[in-house]
């Protein structure tokens, strides 16, 4: 008897649980983004590899989980941050900023939205976790210490801005900042030219003109009717770049556009061009400049966190907030930031960078170079959450983030740690135990529709 009510309990709860998994991918999958079957099957594999990649690709239901709780530690409702929306490790990234320093920061953007800066720790703590055992890091009490770390690590700094003993606008992440695998990154990057994006993805045609090299796995030529449409609407994306960074018409003429395929796994369905243009004009072979073009959505964290008037009234644009986001995280923001409208689908622009690279997996083989690598993230946590408000001169908040968070941890910061750390372990094994529920939906009943839908 006993046996058997057990058996009904946990069948009822992996059921229930089963049930709100495959409600949130069809809703935010299938209805919100409007993923076709075949992006959803596209996402669903890249998904299915490892309880990280399942992580990094349901967002949508870290945030219908963790809105539910109600944590400790969280701001005064009307003392939000700007959070990054979709913090993990594999969203730090090497890049060359505007000044042309080679730098380690926040690269992912897509899901910049107000909100408690909780969000962006605990997702990040939970991706630790999650990357550590990926690497081999088995002993809990070893991912413990990543996870201690980084939150150290991002207290202190966080301290340092409130005290006014260090402006969020100053730090810079460069070589000589930097330790273990970020050193080993940057350092490994000072030999790589500028001109090495754009000799990876174009070629010199019978004509001796530059155009993207259409045999790579990854680039497919674009429509008529996407080339006309980007075409008739460039003029929207030049007209919204800072007149500080304009560098005159001709520098933006278009040379080549092609789409771009594989993307990471969030970023599945969304629409990617790459676009040449003309560049400065002083060599012919050397000067192009290729950019990015990308889709943007509404935020993930805004269908789960409070409506925010004021922040949808300045950033009806999703390329425009996307765009706002970078430029509020970021020291010195990309120059060639900039959005537009074609088809009612918002898209924002930035440059391809020849710099922009991940920590090699290979370097992250034991405690220690996780734990250097996770010490600057929390230092970058912390500067992205300072920097984006009233510093940039941000009319939506007329305070400074660091102040309201440090004010709400500094009277019990072991505590504030004790209780991420908790969250982090009971949420690696909640991700593990969906991970499973989504493999099983995902061979049965998805897979089990798309072929009777196809029949």
């Amino acid at each position: 008897m006993l046996h058997d009510i057990k058996s009904k309990v946990q069948e009822t709860n992996l059921l229930l649980r089963k049930q709100s998994l495959q409600t949130i991918l069809d809703q935010l999958d299938g209805e919100v983004m409007q993923l076709s079957k075949t992006d959803r099957k596209k996402k669903y594999r890249k998904m299915k590899q490892n309880p990280y990649s399942f992580y990094r690709g349901t967002a949508y239901l870290y945030y219908y989980d963790v809105t539910k709780i109600p944590f400790s530690f969280h701001t005064d409702e009307n003392r939000r941050t700007w959070i990054m929306g979709d913090m993990h490790f594999d969203n730090f990234s090497s890049f060359q900023d505007e000044a042309g320093n080679l730098v380690f920061d926040v690269d992912d953007f897509d899901e910049g939205y107000i909100g408690s800066y909780l969000y962006d720790l605990l997702r990040m703590v939970v991706s630790i976790r999650l990357l550590a055992e990926q690497q081999g890091i088995n002993d809990e009490d070893d991912r413990d210490e990543l996870v201690v770390a980084f939150l150290k690590s991002y207290r202190k700094k966080i301290k340092k801005f409130a005290k006014r003993e260090a402006d969020p606008k100053d730090l810079i992440i460069t070589v000589d900042e930097a330790k273990g695998p970020v050193k080993k990154l940057l350092t490994k990057l000072e030999e790589r030219k500028a001109t090495h994006e754009l000799h990876k993805q174009t070629v010199l045609n019978e004509k001796g003109q530059r155009v993207f090299d259409r045999n790579k796995e990854n680039l497919r030529s674009v429509s008529q009717t996407d080339y006309n449409h980007i075409m008739e609407n460039w003029s929207q994306y030049i007209a919204s770049i800072d007149e500080k960074h304009f560098k005159g018409e001709a520098h933006y003429q278009i040379k080549d556009i092609v789409k771009k395929t594989g993307a990471g796994v969030a970023s599945t369905g969304l629409k990617r061009y790459f676009i040449l243009i003309e560049g400065t004009a002083d060599d012919e072979q050397e000067d192009d400049i290729i950019l990015e073009m990308k889709e943007a959505r509404a935020p993930i964290p805004a269908y789960f966190v409070p409506y925010r008037e004021r922040f949808w009234e300045q950033y009806d644009h999703q390329g425009k907030r996307v765009v706002a986001t970078q430029k509020a995280m970021h020291h010195k923001a990309d120059g060639y930031l900039g959005y537009l409208t074609i088809d009612n689908r918002a898209y924002y622009v930035r440059e391809r960078c020849a710099y922009d690279k991940d920590i090699s997996p290979k370097h992250l083989d034991d405690v220690k170079p996780i734990k250097q690598s996770v010490k600057i993230m929390g230092k970058i946590a912390a500067k992205i959450h300072a920097r984006a408000d009233q510093d940039i001169d941000n009319d939506l908040m007329d305070y400074h983030s660091e102040d309201e968070i440090h004010y709400t941890i500094s009277d019990n910061k072991e505590a504030f740690i004790h209780e991420l750390v908790l969250w982090s372990r009971f949420y690696k094994r909640q991700v593990e135990q969906d991970y499973q529920i989504f493999l099983e939906w995902l061979n049965n009943e998805f897979n089990q529709q798309n072929k009777n839908n196809s029949k």
